[in-house]
């Protein structure tokens, strides 16, 4: 059933979650300088649903359950699910990446293919209600650590870097190690799901995992990076709201109840995991749509400034804007076929189109750079001359208000505008955005070459062969 925004709040300051961050623990996220701003926010997405309640939640046996959770059994349903990921999107400009329908798409599509896991899959159909029941809220950690990428984690020299199983209890098993990166911390759920495609035959069991723990459970602890937000949301519009923050999680034999472990020790169902539950597709479809919303605030904020200087009649500064209408039409043509294209998997479950979904996550991580780069080129020195709230509210405010007004645009105003874009480009939360975007999904040579691999390219070879075959006829060869 879905909750209120002051019940997410009261859950982080009565149980929160292990958090350290420049070596203290994390007593209440709520109150922290570096959380609070982000725990508003997503309390604010929770409150939303009960007043968007139509667009953002679905009926079932009485109660009322996140859109995210609604297993698609139509287009129209489909649709529903792709409409209030946008809604969401829309409210934090595209820059949260681990709102709760992230992780709830894959944990529906998991629980609807739920025979893929053999003899755990009640124990998935169980954890998947009991998220929706509670709405909460949910992380991952995919990656090893970074200790020597040409070994796999069984060949290591310390057994317990990638994370491992110890042993197994009567209650479940004990995992060691380690994952990076989990963004949002302040997750009330973690999801250790496969990372990269393990070997058979090398010792790679261990690791052969997929599970799920409360982020409170004892062990477990997340080592957060430096922090992005900033002092108030004139000065750091974006990072003061979403600086949702990225961890290390270490586990130090942290025990994993059975009724939450997923997969256990074997590596075949670990490799095909996401793209054979649909998991891939659905857990895509979201993001496709979150970087709608993302390119359509650069194209708002392109057009803004260009207009706040009178620079929008030049023809240079056309072209650029023209770059990020094109990528944004793209990405709604990418979402629009994988709903449209949708077809049921091998469990019967509604899943969106896969290539058109590779597309968009294959070329995003390059569209972004670019865009980003547009809005710099654009903004030139006056993404440098930023004068601060506090400035404005100084003997300074009058000279502030007379040199950097701009076209029909107050000094304040102007500024406010070009510190939203260099929060999203040039401050420390703009430039994590990209290294975000461009791994979102990977490595995005390795991505490339998984779509390489998957996509049915012999009809179009086939093709080529007979009009080849059919001009040597013509010619009599």
């Amino acid at each position: 059933m879905i909750r209120t925004g002051q019940e997410y709040l009261a859950s982080l300051r009565e149980n929160p979650p292990h958090i350290l961050f420049q070596g203290e623990r994390v007593q209440d996220p709520t109150t922290h300088p570096q959380f609070r701003g982000v725990a508003r926010s997503m309390a604010a997405l929770y409150d939303m649903q009960r007043e968007r309640i139509d667009e953002l939640t679905f009926q079932r046996d009485g109660e009322r359950f996140a859109a995210s959770h609604l297993r698609p059994e139509s287009l129209d349903e489909l649709r529903f699910r792709g409409r209030a990921y946008k809604v969401w999107a829309d409210a934090h400009l595209g820059f949260m990446g681990r709102t709760p329908d992230y992780l709830n798409a894959v944990l529906m599509a998991c629980a609807a293919s739920a025979s893929f896991f053999g003899d755990r899959a009640q124990a998935v159909r169980d954890y998947a209600a009991y998220v929706a029941k509670h709405d909460l809220a949910t992380t991952h950690a995919l990656t090893n650590p970074q200790v020597n990428r040409a070994l796999g984690p069984g060949q290591l020299p310390d057994p317990f870097l990638a994370v491992g199983v110890v042993r197994e209890t009567d209650r479940g098993i004990v995992v060691r190690g380690a994952r990076m990166t989990a963004t949002f911390p302040l997750a009330e759920e973690l999801l250790v799901f496969p990372s990269t495609l393990l070997k058979a035959g090398e010792g790679n069991e261990p690791y052969a995992l997929a599970f799920a723990v409360s982020t409170r459970t004892p062990g477990l602890l997340f080592v957060c990076r430096e922090g992005l937000a900033g002092e108030n949301r004139f000065d750091h519009p974006l990072a003061s709201r979403f600086e949702e923050m990225d961890a290390l999680v270490v586990f130090d034999d942290v025990e994993v109840p059975w009724e939450r472990v997923f997969v256990y020790r074997d590596v075949e169902r670990c490799n095909a995991l996401f793209a054979e539950t649909g998991a891939l597709c659905h857990m895509a479809h979201q993001v496709v749509v979150l970087k709608t919303a993302k390119t359509e605030t650069f194209l708002g904020l392109a057009c803004a400034m260009a207009e706040a200087i009178g620079a929008d009649g030049f023809p240079h500064v056309q072209e650029k804007i023209a770059e990020i209408i094109v990528a944004l039409e793209g990405m709604r043509a990418f979402w629009t076929r994988a709903e449209v294209e949708a077809k049921e998997n091998r469990y019967g479950l509604l899943v969106p189109d896969r290539a058109a979904l590779d597309g968009a996550r294959n070329l995003y991580p390059r569209l972004y750079p670019r865009l980003r780069e547009i809005l710099q080129l654009l903004g030139a020195s006056g993404l440098v001359t930023l004068p601060s709230e506090k400035d404005f509210a100084s003997e300074a405010a009058a000279y502030l208000e007379r040199f950097l007004q701009g076209k029909g645009v107050s000094g304040k105003d102007r500024v406010a505008l070009f510190r939203l874009a260099w929060d999203a480009t040039l401050s420390g939360f703009g430039a994590r955005q990209e290294i975000y975007e461009r791994f979102f999904f990977g490595d995005p040579v390795r991505m490339h070459q998984t779509l390489f691999q998957v996509y049915p390219k012999a009809p179009y070879v086939e093709r080529v062969r007979r009009f080849l075959e059919q001009s040597h006829e013509a010619a009599g060869v």
